[in-house]
């Protein structure tokens, strides 16, 4: 009987190790944060991409590929910045949405996510428990060859998310503006720094400097050495976190 059972045993085990498992992504560490309504813990998925979960709440900021968002739960709500195909990607909104999912955008990006509820520069709505303040983001004096600002003044949002009297700030694709050093009670900022779109890692610095938030945190810096950045607020104060935001991407094809 042992021995049956044993065989079994045996034989089942080998059925599924035949079984192909489904793939998951395989996320950077993440980061926790106490407030008085509990935790809000911060995972990077990709470059600008983020989840945010807190209590039964889960965000998503900035989906888009190559991220690779394989296995992902849907969220409850998705926020996005911008227009461009690193910020906004259509597929991965949908993949992860559910019934009641909701979307907050500027009016610019509304025109490709319909669903999108609207929230332009300076505007504030709640969800749940949380405030969602949208941030001017834009250019001042990186500019494309014809003069023209890759992010225009008014076109994106960056986001404070306030929650259990913590403020949470996604810059999105930005210099150091007017709108940026006006910040007060920032706790965790995550600032972007990658050429030609942003700002240098120096640059992205002076900028944390005006509105010197507790913790800062580079995302959307590819081709950058993040560590300047670091070098250049030590002795100030803010405590930064240097996380890997291009690990979780998802395989090239093979060329034809």
């Amino acid at each position: 009987m042992r021995l049956s059972t044993l065989l079994l045993a045996t034989g089942l085990t080998t059925g599924l190790a035949a079984i192909a498992l489904p793939a998951f992504a395989v996320l950077p560490p993440a980061q926790t944060f106490p407030t008085s309504a509990g935790t809000v813990t911060i995972t990077p998925i990709y470059h600008a991409a983020a989840m945010i979960q807190a209590g039964n709440d889960r965000i998503y900021i900035d989906p888009a590929k190559p991220a690779d968002i394989t296995g992902l739960p849907p969220g409850d709500l998705i926020l996005i910045t911008d227009i461009h195909g690193d910020h906004m990607d259509a597929d991965d909104i949908k993949a992860l949405s559910k019934a009641g999912t909701v979307v907050i955008a500027p009016t610019s990006v509304k025109a490709t996510i319909t669903q999108a509820q609207v929230l332009d520069n300076g505007g504030t709505t709640t969800w749940h428990n949380w405030k969602i303040t949208a941030v001017p983001m834009y250019n001042i004096k990186h500019l494309q060859p014809n003069g023209v600002a890759y992010h225009t003044k008014g076109r994106g949002d960056g986001y404070v998310l306030s929650y259990g009297g913590k403020n949470f700030y996604f810059a999105g694709d930005t210099e150091g503006t007017p709108e940026m050093a006006a910040l007060k009670d920032i706790d965790v900022a995550f600032i972007p720094m990658n050429l030609p779109f942003t700002m240098t890692p120096d640059e992205a610095a002076a900028a944390v400097k005006t509105f010197h938030p507790k913790i800062a945190i580079p995302y959307h810096y590819k081709g950058q050495d993040i560590t300047v950045f670091q070098k250049d607020l030590a002795g100030t104060g803010i405590e930064v976190r240097l996380l890997d935001w291009y690990s979780n991407a998802l395989p090239t094809p093979p060329k034809q």
